[in-house]
């Protein structure tokens, strides 16, 4: 049941960045994007997952994961539209 909680956290968290994500797509615009908060929500995640790995939790692993790859379309996006 946990691990259930822990799967609906993450979903939230990682769909949090999608509309950012497809808005940054569509118009070719991340000005108002921070590139020091991107940096550190992706090191963030990187340390989630770490130790998700770390005490063998499923879904800190897989939502820290999809959550880690939704930040690194946004450094993505930063770098080539900034």
């Amino acid at each position: 049941m946990i691990e259930l909680i822990g799967f609906i956290a993450g979903t939230f968290v990682a769909a949090s960045l999608f509309p950012q994500v497809i808005k940054s797509w569509k118009t070719k615009s991340t000005k108002d994007i921070s590139i020091a908060w991107t940096v550190i929500n992706m090191i963030g995640q990187i340390l989630w997952l770490v130790y998700g790995v770390a005490i063998n939790s499923p879904s800190l692993i897989v939502m820290s994961g999809v959550t880690l790859l939704m930040t690194i379309s946004m450094l993505t996006l930063k770098l080539k539209f900034g």
